[in-house]
């Protein structure tokens, strides 16, 4: 998708020029998946698959929505609606992305109605936040045609309200930060959500496995097993500075203390049932191997037995696996990306067999390290590159063993756009 197709699609759509277009990426849930509901830091990779949204003021408050993607496929592509009566149509509605966007909007300012089109890059339902964007994306055209003065942060943010306070969805801040501030960077989850970037500018592979899941299926049973989980913990009797650190919801838990404290803490989740005793397993070793890798992209120091303690692995095995890539520090990165894919896989139980295969193909092809990216039980695994073909190689072969329907070598982008306005 380009800025000279937007425009002409919406002058077909419209019968005329829009005054903005902009435009947000997509995004690489790159470390500490499923950790931002829980109010922990995550890294997101803002990639160039960019949702493109084009504008138009109008003198009354109705709103006429268009999908250019939703026409090519033959499927229901238009919504109305006025601006002072946004109500969700349901059903997994795309205009409802507009709806919400709308109704956090009004809540603040005034504004009339619009003539809308979206058209995207990002595959819907392949982890690559799509949803997060297309929010970003509207509200940072809507702020650009009515000059509301929005900063990033403010859009980030209103796009997260947009999507878990009036559609519902048990999203964390992943997603709409990313897509908003662009390049890579750790999003603190807990007020006043500040966000670091980080020097990383890289190549990675996305590899779309073309089974579709739903975020707003899966984080509700996580999320559900993390509360019984933190019920049981906290009815052992567990000495006191680490039961203060417990707290009956998954937000307010202290799980950095918790992490900090794991070898005190070790005993007392091993009395908890085995399912739940996995997702608190989850939640501190994916953040300890977090911290441990952003140490690496930061450049501090780390040694090789470090690494090899928090990845349960012998240090001849982490310096057998670096041994042999050009760049010892990317491979320590893939080395966590292996490993925190591994505990998604058996601790929080949101992998597939073929999303395994395409991380163990692409690491035996040439990657770094590979992962899932996003609520996982389908969509896509990211893989982190040395080079362009060596991710041409990988998505090659994952589609020709029918692993992956199709994908795309990728880099790090830039984040919310204006393309004309």
């Amino acid at each position: 998708m380009d800025l000279p197709t937007v425009i002409k699609e919406f002058r077909e759509s419209y019968g005329g020029e829009p005054d903005v277009v902009v435009s947000a990426p997509g995004r690489l849930d790159f470390l500490n998946t499923h950790q931002d509901y829980k109010g922990l830091p995550v890294v997101g990779v803002a990639v160039n698959l960019r949702v493109y949204v084009a504008v138009s003021g109008r003198e009354d408050f109705n709103v006429n929505v268009s999908s250019w993607n939703l026409k090519i496929e033959g499927l229901e592509y238009r919504d109305s609606f006025n601006v002072n009566n946004a109500t969700l149509i349901g059903g997994r509605w795309f205009g409802d992305y507009i709806r919400a966007g709308v109704r956090v909007l009004t809540s603040l300012y005034r504004i009339k109605g619009f003539n809308m089109l979206i058209a995207s890059d990002i595959p819907m339902g392949s982890g690559l936040g799509s949803s997060g964007s297309l929010l970003v994306a509207s509200l940072g055209a809507l702020n650009e045609l009515y000059s509301l003065k929005l900063s990033v942060r403010d859009i980030a943010e209103l796009s997260y309200k947009a999507e878990h306070d009036v559609m519902g969805i048990p999203c964390g801040r992943l997603d709409q930060y990313t897509s908003a501030f662009g390049n890579t960077i750790v999003i603190n989850t807990r007020p006043p959500y500040n966000v670091d970037r980080l020097n990383l500018r890289a190549q990675f592979v996305v590899l779309d496995s073309g089974i579709r899941h739903s975020t707003a299926d899966i984080h509700p049973r996580r999320q559900g097993e993390l509360l019984e989980a933190l019920k049981s913990l906290r009815e052992i009797e567990i000495p006191g500075g680490l039961a203060r650190l417990i707290k009956t919801s998954y937000y307010d838990t202290d799980w950095e203390g918790l992490a900090e404290n794991y070898h005190l803490l070790a005993p007392y989740i091993e009395l908890l049932q085995v399912k739940l005793r996995s997702r608190v397993l989850y939640t501190i070793k994916a953040h300890r191997s977090t911290m441990l890798a952003l140490k690496i992209l930061k450049g501090l120091p780390v040694s090789l037995e470090e690494v090899a303690e928090e990845l349960q692995l012998e240090a001849s095995s982490v310096k057998e696996y670096i041994s042999g890539y050009d760049d010892a520090s990317r491979a320590l990165i893939g080395l966590i990306m292996i490993y925190q894919h591994r505990l998604l896989r058996d601790l929080y139980e949101v992998s597939l067999p073929s999303l395994d295969e395409l991380v163990d193909l692409s690491i035996k092809m040439g990657a770094y390290g590979a992962k899932l990216s996003g609520a996982g039980l389908g969509g896509a695994v990211i893989a982190l590159i040395p080079s362009t073909s060596v991710g041409e190689l990988v998505l090659g072969e994952a589609i020709r063993r029918g692993l992956a329907t199709r994908g795309w070598v990728v880099e790090v982008d830039d984040g919310l756009r204006v393309d004309r306005g």
